[in-house]
């Protein structure tokens, strides 16, 4: 048995809560800098790839993520997105004149994550979970 589980639950929501920050925080910059590096471009979401394959992994993650640790799910959408953030700074070689706008953009970008999250939380709840 974990710790915040019981048996027949598996692990709790704080230990959910943990796993997905690691992913996420682990999995969309190498997400990103696979994108810029396969694709040959500065930034990641310059190719197409990112448009086709990163930014859907980014929106499915979400709502695995929203499934798995449904309380307040959102947080998933924008974790996923503003953590491309730092990854663009510290690759792109370029001023920081364009940052504000790609926040606003990430942010944007934002959206369907939080909306596939909060969807997939729906779904857990529906089914009658029950925090751990």
């Amino acid at each position: 048995m974990l710790p915040g589980g019981d048996a027949g639950q598996g692990i709790g929501q704080e230990a959910e809560v943990e796993i997905g920050r690691s992913v996420t925080t682990q999995g969309q910059p190498v997400l990103w800098l696979l994108t810029a590096l396969i694709s040959g471009r500065a930034e990641a979401w310059d190719a197409p790839m990112y448009w086709t394959v990163t930014y859907p992994l980014a929106i499915l993650l979400a709502g695995v993520l929203g499934y798995r640790a449904p309380r307040r799910a959102w947080r998933w959408g924008l974790l996923v997105m503003l953590v491309q953030a730092p990854v663009l700074l510290l690759t792109s070689g370029s001023s920081l004149n364009l940052l504000p706008l790609g926040l606003v953009l990430f942010a944007i970008l934002a959206l369907p994550p939080i909306v596939a999250a909060r969807f997939a939380a729906g779904r857990r709840m529906a089914s009658g979970w029950r925090e751990g």
